[in-house]
């Protein structure tokens, strides 16, 4: 009677490298393979020995740590970077941008997903390769949402006929929900969800319809949406959404998985994540020696002098001043009585008292000028 193996109690060591950070599940298995893995001085010949922790594991002869928390980041990646560690090319690539964008006690993180050389927009950033294998699976039917720029003919009715798939150069596509956000003459702004990210997949959708795309931008990932974070900068996501979301992905088609489920919380991160400004001060935190302080009265608004303004307040409204001297201001100038103003019918009396206004109005020495006639 042959006597049972006692089971080894633990995981993969493939798994526990991958939840570790010090890569994905499937560039583990190549480490290993190339003989970079040991415990203690004996190399790791397969990624399927199973360990109850990291214990005694080296890679490249550096020991390994212990697993940390997961943790995980949005990155807004601009155009022009490559999403690698590094490039046989000699192109930058994003961990050149996120030298300074991190935060200092930031582990080694990896990329979920991947974005072309000339697209830009959401790229989520993980220490936990296990967490990064799970979200690139297209059994977890994570959604991916993009915005494309194109230029050329396209009807929405030819967009809606990808909600069943297609097939392209013997690829085939899963469904994808387009919809054409807006347009001008030939040029469009088109919004495609998808749940596989197969390789320039996008792009070659859009090729197919004879469109040219000149701006493809990854919009959000999951529940996580990029919003307004700017280019080239790292917003930390919270631990316990990080947790709801590692829940969600064991039940497909759970809402957690869809869009805007963390619309408010993920605006408020990015807010957090901007240099905060200085609050304003408020009335109540002035000193009491400035608080007890009248306020200040506005001098009132002086009337103008109206004699240096060149007016005469005495005259009255429509009088011509006299041109023989008499003062407008005298003693006889406002006078009541009857011989005041007359207002009778004699009040626009023709002859040499026409214009006299009272009895005391001054009269003129020289003579009346002589009637025109023949002299004697």
């Amino acid at each position: 009677m042959s006597s049972e193996q006692p089971r080894r109690e633990g995981e993969r060591i493939a798994k526990l490298l991958a939840r570790a950070g010090v890569a994905s599940r499937r560039e583990v298995e190549r480490m290993i393979a190339d003989g970079r893995v040991k415990i203690g001085e004996e190399v790791v010949t397969t990624p399927a020995t199973v360990l109850p922790s990291l214990k005694g594991v080296s890679v490249d002869g550096k020991p390994v740590k212990a697993a940390e928390a997961t943790r995980l980041f949005i990155f807004h990646k601009p155009a022009g970077l490559i999403t690698a560690e590094r490039d046989p090319a000699g192109r930058p690539t994003i961990y050149t941008a996120l030298r300074n964008a991190l935060p200092p006690d930031t582990p080694r993180v990896m990329p979920i997903g991947r974005l072309d050389f000339n697209t830009e927009g959401l790229l989520l950033l993980t220490n936990d390769g296990e967490f990064k294998r799970a979200l690139e699976l297209p059994s977890s039917g994570v959604p991916r949402t993009y915005r494309a720029r194109t230029f050329g003919a396209i009807t929405q009715a030819q967009l809606e006929e990808l909600i069943e798939g297609i097939e392209i150069d013997g690829i085939r596509y899963g469904k994808i929900d387009a919809n054409m956000e807006r347009s001008a003459g030939r040029n469009q702004w088109i919004e495609l969800t998808l749940t596989e990210g197969k390789n320039r997949e996008v792009r070659r959708v859009l090729e197919h319809f004879g469109l040219e795309v000149s701006r493809l931008l990854r919009t959000s990932y999951g529940p996580f949406e990029l919003l307004d974070l700017p280019r080239g900068t790292v917003v930390e996501i919270r631990q316990v959404d990080i947790e709801r979301f590692r829940k969600a992905l064991t039940v497909p088609g759970s809402p957690e998985l869809s869009l805007r489920s963390t619309h408010d919380q993920a605006r408020a991160r990015i807010q957090r994540a901007r240099p905060a400004r200085e609050p304003e001060r408020r009335m109540s935190e002035a000193p009491r020696s400035d608080a007890r302080k009248p306020a200040a009265k506005k001098p009132l608004a002086r009337k103008p002098d109206p004699e240096k303004a060149g007016l005469d307040s005495r005259k009255p409204r429509g009088r011509r001043p006299d041109p023989r001297g008499a003062t407008p201001g005298g003693p006889d100038a406002r006078r009541s009585g009857p011989d005041a103003r007359k207002s009778g019918p004699d009040a626009r009396k023709s002859g040499p008292d026409a214009r006299r206004s009272g009895p005391d109005r001054p009269r003129s020495d020289k003579p009346a000028p002589r009637k025109p006639g023949p002299r004697k």
